[in-house]
């Protein structure tokens, strides 16, 4: 009986270990969860709205090239740190502690080289991790 109970133990440990496919970057061995977003639509939208982000969670906004980019806070309830990367996946610059912005016009808080990735996570992430130009980013998408 005992054999029974472990063996289905296992079983369930392994079918909830393959369920949680979750996709995530790593930066500097910082793991973050990520929601990914490819499209013009949902690149708009970003975070906006949202009153709330989960510890180690953020958004990775994937673009099919680089190019010079710039966010902006509209609508965006949560501060955050915005984290501009290169198409080798280098960090160029991080917007840290960017505020929302609930105003009719708000700033843009651009890249300083052409970037492919971004990702947005909660504010002050960015200091406490002591991240600077030239980390990588480690993609975990499958």
């Amino acid at each position: 009986m005992h054999l029974l109970v472990l063996t289905l133990l296992a079983l369930s440990i392994n079918l909830t270990a393959c369920a949680d496919s979750t996709p995530y970057v790593s930066i500097d061995g910082h793991k973050v969860k990520v929601e990914v977003v490819r499209s013009q639509e949902k690149q708009a939208l970003g975070l906006m709205y949202r009153t709330e982000m989960a510890d180690n969670h953020g958004m990775l906004f994937i673009y099919k090239q680089a190019a010079p980019l710039s966010f902006w806070m509209k609508n965006t309830r949560i501060p955050l740190d915005i984290l501009y990367f290169d198409k080798n996946l280098k960090l160029i610059n991080i917007s840290a502690d960017t505020p929302p912005c609930r105003t009719p016009s708000c700033p843009g808080y651009p890249s300083s080289a052409p970037a492919q990735y971004v990702l947005e996570i909660n504010a002050g992430l960015a200091r406490q991790w002591q991240l600077e130009a030239g980390e990588e980013l480690i993609l975990h998408l499958d």
